[in-house]
């Protein structure tokens, strides 16, 4: 049965996965900072952590759920963030933005894996809309760019882990969003240490406890007034209009990302461009309309 605020519910996916397309400033901005080596998500991670973590003790001691019985959705959906988040610092933001939102297919899929479900003719028209867009713009001289670098396959990696986390917070109908969110930043924390361990040459050095302080009044605005509120919608929506159209929805950070990467980063604007966001545009709100009578 379709949730009774489902356009209300896509239109503000549609909205904050637009603001998440900006999402590479701020990044760049930790890194010239001197948050190098990724360490300006963990501190993205960690603040929000710290914050809810009075509440989840508060929780736990009245027996109620506190995210930590959730691994699967904080390292599927957190850890897919964490990727897309560090793959900004290692390659180009264009290249982030195809590689990641190959989310719609690997989410169709994992739908007929799991669910059970056979694609409506409705969802194979916004997945071609979606994938005519990214080809527009990606597809110069007839190709489409695959990893070349740690940041290219970062940004796979994360786009495939985030279609799992959907369909598991698809699932996770009775669950309240409070830990939705300490297993998304909990868990979500762990990968994200664990990429920039791991790639740590790519990364660079654990920065300078000085760079760390004089950052973190940004940290704590970019965490406390954008990432916890955009998560909240992120993270509550799939299990409401489902995991499929959510993958949609969210290609409108491509939309922004792009107009954004051409102003402040100096990356192409033209015809490309153009048409492909307005194909994705169309894309992310054909599937409402085509089933808005739909139960």
């Amino acid at each position: 049965m379709r949730h009774k605020y489902h356009l209300t519910i896509s239109i503000a996916v549609f909205f904050t996965s637009g603001l998440w397309g900006l999402y590479w400033i701020p990044q760049r901005a930790l890194e010239n900072g001197g948050l190098t080596g990724g360490w300006g998500t963990v501190s993205q991670y960690a603040i929000p952590l710290i914050v809810l973590t009075p509440w989840m003790i508060w929780k736990f001691l009245k027996g109620k759920s506190t995210g930590l019985n959730l691994p699967m959705i904080g390292l599927f959906f957190g850890g897919g963030i964490a990727c897309y988040a560090n793959s900004f610092l290692l390659t180009d933001v264009m290249r982030v933005f195809i590689l990641f939102y190959l989310m719609p297919v690997w989410t169709t899929i994992f739908e007929m894996i799991f669910f059970k479900q056979q694609p409506k003719w409705q969802r194979g028209v916004s997945l071609f809309l979606a994938l005519l867009g990214l080809w527009i713009v990606f597809g110069k001289n007839g190709n489409l760019p695959f990893p070349v670098n740690v940041g290219d396959w970062l940004a796979l990696l994360g786009g495939f882990l985030c279609a799992i986390g959907a369909i598991k917070l698809e699932e996770a109908r009775s669950e309240d969003i409070t830990s939705l969110m300490y297993s998304f930043f909990f868990y979500g924390l762990l990968v994200t240490l664990f990429t920039s361990l791991i790639f740590s040459d790519a990364f660079g050095a654990f920065p300078e406890f000085a760079s760390l302080v004089s950052m973190l009044p940004f940290l704590l605005i970019l965490s406390l007034v954008f990432f916890i509120p955009s998560n909240i919608i992120i993270l509550w929506s799939p299990s409401k209009i489902g995991a499929g159209l959510f993958s949609i929805l969210v290609l409108s950070e491509i939309i922004f990302g792009t107009i954004s990467a051409a102003f402040f980063a100096n990356e192409p604007f033209g015809w490309r461009e153009t048409v492909g966001g307005l194909l994705m545009l169309i894309a992310g709100f054909s599937e409402i309309i085509l089933t808005k009578n739909k139960n």
